[in-house]
């Protein structure tokens, strides 16, 4: 069986030592740079797990052409104070690393993944957002259910997603978790603009997604998860000792239509591929 019809049945591929111990320990090292860059101004952006209520003003919205800061859901105490530091108070970077970080610019379009996109016949795919993952121990939360396309709409449904393992990924700090041959199933959802500001979840099919059948993707470092952009996946709390970080960058076909409302807006000439 080919890598695409592995991909094509299961919805997702499980890619051992795509990238070496150190590739993944300089990426780290970056993302702790870029941290102690960050310039807050007490105004945090805040990733919410639950997609439905998903921050969107003006620093969410324009994230897409930036190097943005996202803190957890809890990082703030009443008084608006950081409950820790501010490295440990993040859950993610995004989501134009791939473009302006040239370190990130550099993993993200390696001959490698190069190699792999012709396989999967992405040819004319581009890469449309990016981010760095803390999913810091004892602190990362939970993210829901979700299918990747629903932020990345497309007509036909082009999403793919790489994730890659820049330390291993457990059960117990927060894995993810995937249902083999789930992606064959409709778009539950569209996160978009709304005409008149802000954005909304819009439900395109009332059925729930289901959890049946999920099982956990615990992955060594340097692992890369190649994800179908219909796959539902999740991904639990870090309730261990040990941080969970991961990059994931997404491709859109860029001959596909990606409607004017869709929440990341980028100019056709900022996308490229690999």
């Amino acid at each position: 069986m080919t890598t695409l019809d592995q991909l094509n049945k299961d919805g997702f591929l499980v890619l051992k030592d795509f990238y070496t111990a150190h590739q993944c320990d300089v990426l780290m090292h970056r993302g702790k740079e870029l941290v102690k860059k960050f310039n807050f101004d007490g105004h945090p952006s805040i990733f919410q797990t639950n997609e439905q209520v998903r921050t969107s003003d003006d620093y969410f919205l324009n994230s897409g052409h930036n190097i943005s800061y996202f803190f957890e859901k809890d990082a703030f105490n009443n008084n608006g104070v950081l409950k820790n530091d501010l490295f440990h108070s993040l859950n993610k970077i995004g989501h134009a690393l791939h473009d302006i970080d040239p370190v990130f610019k550099e993993f993200s379009r390696s001959s490698k993944l190069k190699e792999l996109s012709l396989k999967l016949k992405l040819e004319k795919h581009v890469i449309i957002q990016s981010m760095l993952i803390f999913k810091h121990a004892k602190i990362g939360g939970v993210v829901d259910i979700h299918q990747d396309a629903a932020f990345l709409y497309t007509e036909p449904c082009t999403c793919v997603g790489f994730w890659f393992a820049l330390e291993d990924a457990t059960i117990e700090n927060g894995c993810l978790w995937a249902k083999p041959g789930g992606h064959h199933t409709s778009l539950r959802s569209w996160f978009r603009r709304k005409k008149d500001g802000g954005t909304e979840m819009h439900l395109l099919d009332k059925a729930p997604l289901s959890m049946e059948g999920m099982v956990p993707l615990e992955v060594k470092k340097g692992t890369c998860i190649v994800l179908h952009g219909l796959l539902p996946h999740y991904s639990l709390p870090n309730t261990s000792k040990k941080s969970r970080q991961a990059y994931a960058i997404h491709l859109i076909d860029q001959t596909a239509y990606y409607p004017e409302y869709n929440w990341l807006q980028r100019k056709q000439s900022q996308l490229t591929g690999f």
